[in-house]
Formats: C-alpha cells, structure tokens, sequence
C-alpha cells in the first residue's frame, strides 16, 4: 500500500464566511424534498467562527419561516478519490436535516440521479442516535426505493464531534464514522456508469436543511439547529487522488 498524502485540507481556522476560493454559499427559497427551510448568506445562518464551520438554521418572520445556510465548491474545488475525512458535530432539534454530499460534476449536462450522488453522512433530529449513508446513482435511487447505503447507531452525535469519512477508491467506496465501516460498495465487472459513475470529478455540498422527506417533523421551540464543521481533509489512498482547483488553471 502506497504512503497517504495530504491532499486537501480546509480547517476553519479563521473568522467570517467560507473562504470564497474554495466555498459558494447558495442562496435561495426553492428547493428538492419538500425541506421547509430558505438559504441565505446572511452571518446567522453561515459562518466561520471558534474553529468551525457553523451552518445554522432560524426561525424568521414571512416571507420564509425558517432561515439556514448552504454552501459547495461547485467549479472552485473538485475531488476524485482519496481518502475524505470531516470532523463534524450534528445540530439538536426535531426537525433538523443536515448532510455532507457529492455530486458529480456534468449534473448540468446528464441530469441526476445519471450524474451520480454520494451521501457521507445524513442525520434527522428526530432520530438523534442515528447517522446514515447512501449512494444514488441511474439504477440505484430513492425516487425508485433502490437506494444503497448504512447506518450507525450514537449515543452523542450531537454532543461531541465524530469523524465521517469516505473512502471513495476506483473500485470501490467505504463509508466510516470513527473509523468504523458502516457501508461498503464494490463496483462488479459488469457495473455501467448507470451504476457505478463514481469514476470522474465530484463536488462537495454541505448543509442543514428543515424538514422535508427526512427531516420530518419540524418542532419550533427546538429552534435554532446547529451543524458545525471543524475540519475537512483529503489524503491519497493506494494512491488515488486528485484535487482539482480551479483557481490554479
């Protein structure tokens, strides 16, 4: 096995918003799954501070009831393989939805679930002990209840910061939370990108959403949720690894 190297690292070690080299921030009242919440750039909903990443969802007058912060580095900062490891701590709070994911980067020219999704981690304040993981590609997608993907059971999500890491390889993906294996996918011989398009460039998006098909029942005296991002970093694995920044072109 070849010598892991640090490939990327991201450790929010500074104060305001995301760094704009790596991090858009989305905005925005319209969006998939039947969430409740609006995104906004606005300091209470996305900011760096104490060492973190804090997306925050809040409760808000009309128009939108619930304010949260979104961000991806969409044509900034790509992946291909390698060895991802976020150290993150999930919100409190009924209702609450937050998720580290990828898409693929040509979403725009074959459309999803064709351009292929990787969910390293979901979690539904409503299931405060639980932390999921999923794949969604053509042939394997929850619009079709083919989904794959694996859970774990925590007592303290919420109270401490786990470490959520892929291990995403040509032939295969592996899903952790501290280390410990939760979901596996091996790529067959006789896979297709339909089923396996995880060979090409992916992007990252964090977020905490409201509600929606996963987020379930939203309780709002259990307002505002909190998920906070310590770190991210991206080694080679067997040697596999490519960042792509497109600042550097």
């Amino acid at each position: 096995m070849k010598e892991k190297q640090l490939l990327f690292e991201e450790s929010f070690d500074y104060q305001g918003k995301p760094n704009e080299s790596i991090w858009t921030i989305e905005v925005g009242d319209r969006w998939h799954n039947d969430e409740k919440q609006c995104y906004t750039d606005q300091k209470e909903n996305v900011m760096v501070k104490d060492g973190a990443l804090q997306l925050q969802a809040t409760l808000n007058d009309s128009p939108c009831k619930y304010l949260s912060g979104r961000i991806n580095t969409k044509n900034k900062v790509h992946f291909m393989y390698g060895r991802f490891v976020i150290r993150a701590k999930l919100p409190k709070g009924r209702g609450s939805w937050p998720a580290i994911w990828f898409l693929g980067e040509d979403i725009k020219e074959v459309g999803w679930p064709k351009c292929g999704e990787i969910d390293l981690m979901e979690y539904a304040g409503n299931q405060p002990r639980q932390s999921t993981c999923a794949i969604h590609t053509q042939s394997f997608n929850h619009r079709i209840q083919t989904d794959l993907g694996g859970k774990i059971e925590l007592p303290d999500l919420s109270d401490t910061f786990h470490d959520f890491i892929l291990e995403w390889h040509p032939n295969y993906l592996s899903f952790q939370v501290d280390y410990e294996e939760i979901f596996h996918l091996e790529k067959k011989e006789t896979d297709t990108p339909n089923e396996y398009p995880f060979n090409k460039p992916y992007y990252l998006i964090i977020n905490q959403a409201v509600g929606g098909m996963y987020g379930k029942e939203i309780i709002d005296t259990d307002l505002p949720f909190l998920f906070e991002v310590a770190s991210i970093k991206v080694f080679s694995i067997d040697g596999y690894g490519k960042i792509i920044n497109f600042n550097k072109k």
